[in-house]
């Protein structure tokens, strides 16, 4: 067994559902402070943040990533137990195996080999670590920056450990995310008996059109670094369960992942001259979730190219696509920052894994990702 999958196992025995960290820091504080790196808690409610770093000058390289972790599921769904890492095989089976604690122990194992052959290296290496990556992400990452920023402690070079291999480790890293934009919208009828329409205002009729304005929009073409904007629908609910009375309200729950094309002031701006146009009675309310990014080529996806050609020999894909991540609080500070993780096939569902010979790799390919950039 290597040091990197012992980590990982030590990581994924503590049930880390959002927000609670489980003492998942504790075990990586004891291995950084052994490493020299300065301690600091940044804890905000109910969610612990770690920020580590062993250094004082620039550039700045920081590993990022969550310990928290989504419910299990049904326990009697999985083949061995969430919290008691199992391995069959080539694989580690627990929850948080891929998303992400993996990824952690693996950029521990990373430092400790480079800072062993490197001690002299250049600039320094941080790590910014939330228990609330998951969950409403309110109390993590983003306020760790803005705390950063008020001292003007500035990230230059961020790998977020998010899996984001496809179907072989590094065939894909992401150097961006889609914006994304959450809408509430509640139409306001009349209720009343089926029988007497005039007495009553039907929100499903007045919904029916904005449904199909809505779906048939065409946002925007996309560029050279996004896909075009996509909406969906994610809830509709309206009724009182009985055939014979028009309900007081319909609600929908929509989403956009949008480009850098558009902002969520426009895109705010055309949904509401939709709903303005068929309905006179109604509450519009927005979530902005995370602004769009990306990280053109340069020192870090140089970087990152190289280690993964040197460790896999296959040449990685840099792409946008996937949902969000704690990546959009850090990259509008102005680092350079890819997402950099194992396969993502079992992320979030029952007996999700992790193979132990990629952790061994992702290991190795941090390690070298510091060589490319401090050295």
């Amino acid at each position: 067994m290597s040091e990197t999958l012992d980590l990982a196992i030590a990581l994924l025995k503590q049930p880390s559902l959002t927000p609670e960290d489980a003492g998942c820091m504790d075990i990586m504080v004891d291995y950084l402070q052994q490493r020299g790196f300065n301690i600091e808690w940044m804890n905000f409610g109910e969610t612990r943040n770690l920020w580590a770093r062993r250094g004082t000058e620039a550039p700045l390289f920081c590993f990022a990533g969550h310990t928290d972790v989504v419910p299990t599921g049904p326990l009697d769904e999985w083949n061995t137990s969430p919290f008691e890492p199992t391995i069959k095989g080539d694989l580690l089976y627990a929850r948080g195996a891929a998303d992400m604690k993996g990824s952690l122990a693996a950029m521990l194992t990373a430092c400790d080999s480079f800072i062993a052959q490197h001690s002299n290296h250049n600039g320094s290496i941080a790590f910014l670590i939330t228990s609330d990556e998951e969950g409403p992400a309110i109390n993590g990452t983003v306020k760790v920056i803005e705390a950063l920023d008020k001292r003007n402690e500035k990230i230059d070079f961020c790998i977020v450990g998010e899996p984001s291999s496809h179907k072989t480790f590094g065939d894909m890293v992401r150097v961006g995310r889609r914006g994304s934009i959450n809408g509430y919208l509640k139409l306001i009828g009349k209720q009343g008996h089926v029988a007497y329409p005039e007495l009553v205002k039907n929100p499903i009729h007045a919904l029916a059109p904005i449904l199909s304005l809505l779906t048939a929009e065409k946002w925007d073409e996309g560029n050279d670094y996004f896909p075009p904007t996509s909406f969906q629908i994610s809830n509709l609910n309206s009724g009182t369960g009985v055939t014979n009375v028009v309900p007081g309200h319909a609600d929908m729950i929509f989403n956009l992942r949008f480009s850098s094309e558009l902002t969520p002031e426009e895109i705010k701006r055309r949904v509401t001259y939709i709903v303005d146009q068929n309905s006179d009675d109604y509450e519009l309310t927005w979530n902005v979730s995370g602004l769009p990014f990306i990280t053109e080529k340069g020192t870090l996806t140089n970087a990152v190219e190289k280690a993964i050609q040197d460790v896999t020999g296959i040449s990685t894909v840099l792409s946008t696509g996937g949902g969000t991540s704690d990546g959009r609080f850090i990259a509008p500070s102005g680092a350079q920052l890819i997402e950099l993780g194992p396969i993502n096939e079992t992320i979030h569902k029952i007996n999700e894994c992790v193979s132990v010979k990629d952790l061994d790799a992702l290991s190795i390919t941090y390690s070298k990702v510091l060589e490319n950039t401090l050295l």
